[in-house]
């Protein structure tokens, strides 16, 4: 039965072209994120000070930056660095709102109420100053942006999966269980979790290209992952007062930011579409008409 719900809701998937192009899109990202070593033709952080602001040639196929370094490897290695920061802070803020938002809508109480106070808290604030202060606080090497990205973020999971489990209370296969004495352990992860996530794991999907965003904004901004570690962000810091002498040097890694934040918000899109039921009606549709 489940082999048969997945084989149907891929061939809705596979529907739509744009679909596939995003996916293909989002796994060459990833390719090149993996082989990031094997792909980059110079080290991201060696120096050169008399190859500086070179133009794009055949040895340095994007030219180099103020301070002589390749700006392609720097592209490529910037790829592993955003992804892993956008997919782990995603992850780590899905696992923490999931268990924290199913805990709420099964428990109810003070509990429920406690965390509810605090998200709202946590959702007055913008993101941005949150995410100074915890910077401020933490640092802003890669694997402390990764939690500052995934605190952020926990709050809007911990909401969505409450409403969604709470919707899902309700059935009968809940009550039954309760009534048979299984503990609330077992009832939650054996049979409100599988029936609650579809909504969590399209959040999912449609967050890491945001996260992404998010953190080469705050690079921009001299907030984000600290030098010299390869970052989008960063080097479009770098490139802004050379934007018109060399458009290549600020152009590259915001083609590249578009890129993968594009074919990740399509992706998302077209998960959303095929999990979402209200949806799953039309993209049916789709299907049997092709």
């Amino acid at each position: 039965m489940k082999k048969e719900k997945i084989r149907k809701n891929w061939k809705a998937f596979c529907a739509r072209k744009i679909n596939l192009a995003a996916l293909a899109g989002v796994i060459l990202f990833v390719l090149i994120a993996v082989f990031a070593n094997q792909i980059a033709p110079y080290d991201p952080n060696e120096t050169s000070f008399f190859d500086r602001l070179k133009d794009p040639s055949p040895e340095h196929w994007l030219g180099t930056d103020t301070l002589g370094r390749d700006i392609f490897s720097r592209i490529v290695f910037g790829t592993r660095v955003s992804l892993l920061v956008g997919t782990l802070s995603v992850l780590i803020a899905a696992a923490i709102g999931t268990v924290l938002g199913m805990c709420c809508a099964y428990f109810h109480g003070w509990f429920d109420s406690l965390i509810m106070r605090v998200c709202e808290a946590f959702r007055a604030i913008p993101q941005v100053i949150m995410a100074t202060v915890l910077i401020a606080v933490l640092g802003n090497k890669m694997p402390e942006m990764t939690l500052i990205m995934a605190l952020t973020a926990v709050p809007t999971y911990i909401r969505m999966m409450r409403a969604s489990a709470l919707s899902t209370m309700s059935s009968e296969f809940i009550l039954a269980g309760k009534l048979l004495g299984q503990r609330s352990s077992g009832i939650m992860f054996r049979h409100l979790l599988p029936n609650s996530i579809s909504p969590i794991i399209v959040l999912m999907t449609q967050s890491v290209g945001f996260t992404i965003m998010a953190e080469s904004g705050l690079s921009f901004l001299g907030l984000g992952i600290s030098i010299p570690t390869a970052s989008w962000g960063t080097m479009l810091n770098d490139a802004k007062d050379y934007l018109l002498q060399k458009p290549v040097y600020a152009v590259a890694p915001g083609v590249a930011i578009t890129l993968l934040v594009l074919c990740l918000n399509l992706l998302g899109d077209g998960i959303r579409d095929v999990m979402d039921p209200r949806l799953r009606g039309t993209v049916s549709g789709n299907v049997k008409g092709r």
